[in-house]
């Protein structure tokens, strides 16, 4: 029953922060792109006025997985490497504390237009 309630917990988290980008697209004239910012700025922000590690804490993957946890992960890094090195690890926390993410997503992606057999529309 507890990983119920952690699956529980991670899916409503991770929707509503999906119902917020539906209701962006819906009602605004906000594009992708400029939504997608938007979230990875509200990450960043959240995390460090410390408001999203606690959600993180509370929802898992549900609040990391989403663009805002990239943020998040983004705005951590920093923060703990300007505590350990002073103001220049505010360039390369960030940096390190995503590689892994950011390479796997680099990986994963050549893979797939790899495997990948396009088609033209017309």
């Amino acid at each position: 029953m507890d990983i119920f309630m952690e699956y529980l917990k991670c899916f409503v988290v991770g929707g509503l922060i999906c119902l917020i980008g539906q209701i962006l697209l819906d009602r605004t004239q906000l594009t992708n792109g400029k939504i997608m910012v938007l979230f990875l700025v509200a990450g960043a922000v959240l995390q460090a006025i410390g408001v999203y590690g606690p959600i993180v804490e509370f929802a898992g993957a549900g609040a990391t997985v989403p663009i805002s946890g990239f943020g998040y992960a983004l705005a951590k890094g920093a923060i703990e490497e300007v505590k350990s090195s002073g103001i220049m690890g505010a360039f390369s926390g960030g940096l390190a504390a995503t590689a892994s993410g950011i390479t796997a997503a680099i990986v994963f992606g050549y893979l797939a237009a790899l495997l990948a057999n396009p088609k033209s529309k017309s």
